[in-house]
This record gives C-alpha cells, structure tokens and sequence, in this order.
C-alpha cells in the first residue's frame, strides 16, 4: 500500500500573493508543511501539486532545491491536476494537505491514517474550523490542521464523474457529498472544542500570528504540536490577532 501526501500549492493567492514561499524561521512556508509531514509514519512520499502557469515556476524551483517531486498541472481545475498527481506518483492511497497550513499536526495525521485504515473507509478528513461537515454537534480542531486521505480509486471516481465547477475547484467535494455512495470517517476533537482558533495563513494578519508561534517554538522542537501551540496561547492570549477572522471560511457555499 503506497500512501502519497499532496500538497496542492500555487503563488497566485488573492488575499496573500506568494505565501507559500514567505519565509518564517529563514525557510519558506511550504518547506515547514514539508518538514512535518516526515514526521508522519505511514507516509511513502511527499508530492508537491502545482499549476502549469509561469508564475509557479518559483514553487519548481523551490522542489528542485529542496528535493522534492513536484507535479505541474491544470490551474483552474484542481481535481484534474490532483488526479494526474496522483496518478503519476502511483499512489494507492492519499492525504490531502493544502500549502496555507504550516501547522499540519503529524500526531494528528497519525490519527487519521489510523481511523482511515481500522474503519476502512473510503474518506476521512480532520474536522476542522468552521467544518465542511454538516454536523452540528461536534468538536473541531482549528482552522489549518486540515487533511484528508482517500484511496486512489475514490479520487478517479471523483475526477472522471464530478461536474459542478466547485467540485473541480476543491478536490474532495463530490466525495464527502455523496453519503450514500462513499463510507466516510471524521477526526474529531475528543475533549475541547478549537474551532475559535485560526491556524491556516489566508492573509497578512494570520501570517504575523503564525510567524509569532514559530518564532517561539521552532528552535526548541520543529515538529511542535497542537497541545504545544494551546500552551504557549494560554500563556500569551494577547497573541491571537486574527480571532477577528473566525468564521471566514466560507464552508456554507458547499451546502447549498
């Protein structure tokens, strides 16, 4: 069984342009998400999904530099370019990571990779932030732990049967929205519910309190962890500059 971690990455952000390659601690954002999913026990290998457009140039030579695969594909629809990504990595199975989350969790990740395997399902994702899961009643991690696995079958399924241009834009959709199709697992948080706190870097705010946490963590564990990050955050709660951001995900539109 090859598990492959993708990580889809492009510079043309709206809000943050070029943030998957901002520097905290004198490395870019996309080789702390790289540097944590090595600390991920299941996972075969690490592939970098990003666009086949010239201004993504600089995340080729990023993979190039850092020794990373890099697969280049279809800007506009991401499902295909995953698909492709996958299927040129001979992945049997999948963990979907996005290049805005340099707080990726490898415990967390363990978990999932375990839920995923004992449960047999076909999808299990983190529940995270606002959550794309209709249910109500669960506790979340925060916004930026976010990953999901699947099988590779699953995501050709998904690539050759999705239609709706939402579906092609974020990868997973046609998955988790078939209910009756698909057996589906959720992470979940066992004990305090995070959803309040924003972890992922969507624009210069999230950067600076991101940038704040690595600033005081890194040096002493670069593969620091959740309980490390609600530690340092009890201690300083000041800290948290983007608290005004909550809820801003903009999950609803996947429901309608």
């Amino acid at each position: 069984m090859k598990v492959i971690a993708i990580i889809q990455a492009r510079m043309g952000s709206t809000r943050l342009p070029k943030k998957v390659l901002m520097k905290i601690q004198a490395k870019p954002m996309l080789w702390h998400i790289i540097n944590r999913l090595r600390y991920v026990n299941k996972i075969d290998d690490i592939v970098i999904a990003t666009s086949d457009l010239d201004i993504d140039d600089a995340i080729y030579e990023f993979s190039k530099k850092y020794k990373v695969i890099c697969f280049r594909g279809s800007e506009s629809d991401v499902l295909k370019r995953f698909y492709d990504a996958a299927a040129f990595s001979k992945a049997d199975h999948i963990i979907r990571i996005t290049g805005d989350c340099p707080m990726v969790d490898s415990l967390l990740i363990n978990d999932l990779i375990k839920l995923y395997q004992n449960g047999k399902y076909d999808f299990c994702g983190i529940a995270c932030g606002a959550g794309v899961s209709k249910e109500k009643n669960i506790k979340r991690y925060p916004d930026g732990l976010d990953a999901e696995i699947f099988s590779f079958r699953v995501l050709k399924e998904a690539h050759f049967e999705a239609k709706k241009e939402i579906e092609r834009e974020h990868v997973t959709p046609f998955i988790w929205q078939n209910t009756n199709r698909y057996l589906l697992g959720t992470l979940f948080s066992r004990s305090t519910d995070y959803s309040n706190l924003r972890l992922t870097v969507d624009n210069k705010q999230d950067f600076e309190f991101i940038d704040w946490i690595y600033k005081k963590l890194f040096l002493e564990n670069n593969n620091f962890v959740l309980s490390d990050i609600i530690k340092l955050l009890k201690n300083n709660p000041n800290a948290i500059i983007n608290k005004h951001l909550i809820g801003d995900e903009g999950y609803e539109e996947f429901w309608k």
